[in-house]
């Protein structure tokens, strides 16, 4: 996860009365605020919803949809007027997009430029380098997204258009695919897409599109530079993702229906093909994406445990998706066993990973599992659940996925604004929050060293 991930600021960049300018991790955390807290606000008006919302239940509403979580304490198809549901999409796509990049794209819309330094964090968010055309960048990734989108909602719309008519079912299909393509996992079917578990148009279209989201900006402009030369030509982060992202997806498969396939309350009324379509579902939603076409709640104690580990796990970096990212995890993982083989360097596709790259993965996971157990630590006091169920749906706001056991539709006041807390952690970045809060001073002065026993 980058340290400063798909979040920028839609403001100029200003120097303080010091002449200071802010931190990138500032920047990133008060831009999101500057969106998150007028939108709540919004939620809270007639116009925006049927029978009102209080502030904090706005907010919990607003934070989840710009973070791309998709969990929700009142129902999205029934509790949102037109223009609720129109600002819930805006949101997704924001949060999806990035700041950064939505501010680049207004600015070139109205013939303005970017500073340097926008420029500088616009390229870092989208995990580019310096030398990168920002225009055509943010061009080639604007054009990216509004052809998955459009085509999602095509074939989304074969389904729900006759079903729905013509007016609602494209903003159905309008609807579910921004939502999926930006991992956001926001449904306007009370049951998500249980309806739809032996759908195969619906279920794969949705599919595709959040895991098209959860690769990554990195990734789809490195295939769309070098992709036509061959797979050694790619970025070492590319390969990783396009090895790493069918692996879990096949791993989780396998386990879901292993796990499953007799549970009389999930997969075992299902065909054999239906049941492969369903487990396969969970398998890509879980790292993510936040729609569910199965009953969460019924899931085995050891398939609960599989997708806690692929929601922790997530997406890409610099993509629409969360978690602690799945480049984090691979160089965590190779890093281990190349210490238990007493290797010097980490090793990947015949590229060695440099010492600062696997130090600031192993902060990511160290970081992140503070900030988890704080959460769970705090839930467990304000609400009267299960721990599994609270260690669920901490897990599902902080990798911003959104699937729920049933806990976040009857958590308290408290409890809610914890998770607000969460979601935003999970999206800005816990090294993001860290880096703030911590206030990182660089030093040349190097101490003798001395030995510390470990393990």
């Amino acid at each position: 996860m980058s340290i400063i991930p798909n979040r920028g600021t839609i403001f100029p960049i200003k120097t303080n009365k010091h002449g200071k300018r802010w931190s990138e991790p500032k920047i990133i955390f008060f831009s999101f605020l500057a969106i998150l807290l007028p939108s709540a606000i919004l939620l809270t008006l007639p116009f925006f919803s049927i029978s009102g919302l209080s502030f904090t239940d706005a907010l919990f509403t607003a934070t989840s949809a710009i973070s791309v979580t998709g969990l929700g304490v009142v129902d999205t198809g029934s509790h949102f007027t037109l223009s609720g549901k129109v600002l819930l999409m805006l949101l997704m796509q924001i949060g999806g997009l990035g700041q950064m990049t939505l501010s680049a794209v207004l600015l070139y819309m109205f013939g303005l430029r970017l500073s340097l330094r926008q420029q500088a964090l616009t390229k870092e968010a989208l995990g580019q380098d310096k030398f990168i055309n920002l225009r055509r960048l943010v061009k080639h990734i604007i054009i990216f997204v509004l052809i998955a989108e459009l085509i999602g909602m095509f074939f989304l719309a074969l389904r729900w258009v006759p079903e729905l008519g013509w007016k609602e079912g494209l903003f159905s299909a309008l609807f579910h695919s921004i939502s999926a393509f930006n991992n956001a996992g926001f449904s306007l079917f009370s049951d998500s897409l249980m309806s739809y578990v032996s759908d195969p148009l619906v279920n794969i279209t949705i599919a595709m599109l959040f895991i098209c989201g959860g690769l990554g900006f990195t990734v789809i402009s490195d295939l769309n530079r070098n992709g036509h030369k061959g797979f050694r030509f790619l970025q070492l982060h590319t390969k990783i993702m396009l090895v790493a992202t069918p692996c879990l997806l096949l791993i989780g498969t396998v386990l879901f229906w292993l796990l499953e396939h007799n549970n009389a309350n999930t997969l075992a009324p299902l065909s054999t093909g239906h049941q492969w379509l369903a487990a396969f579902f969970q398998s890509a939603t879980a790292r993510t994406a936040g729609f569910n076409s199965i009953d969460i709640s019924q899931l085995t104690q050891p398939a609960f445990l599989i997708m806690i580990i692929l929601m922790l796990i997530g997406a890409g970096s610099t993509s629409t998706g969360g978690g602690i990212k799945v480049s984090t995890f691979v160089v965590a993982v190779v890093a281990t066993w190349s210490f238990l083989r007493q290797q010097n360097h980490v090793s990947l596709f015949k590229r060695t990973v440099p010492s600062q790259t696997v130090t600031k993965c192993l902060a990511i996971i160290v970081v992140s599992g503070i900030i988890l157990t704080a959460a769970m630590f705090l839930l467990m006091i304000t609400e009267k659940a299960p721990f599994e169920q609270v260690m669920f749906e901490t897990i599902s706001a902080f990798a911003t996925v959104g699937v729920t056991a049933g806990l976040t539709a009857n958590l308290s006041e408290p409890g809610k604004l914890i998770m607000v807390v969460v979601m935003v952690i999970g999206r800005i970045g816990p090294l993001t929050l860290a880096y703030m809060l911590a206030r990182p001073k660089p030093t040349l002065l190097k101490y003798p060293e001395d030995n510390v026993f470990a393990g």
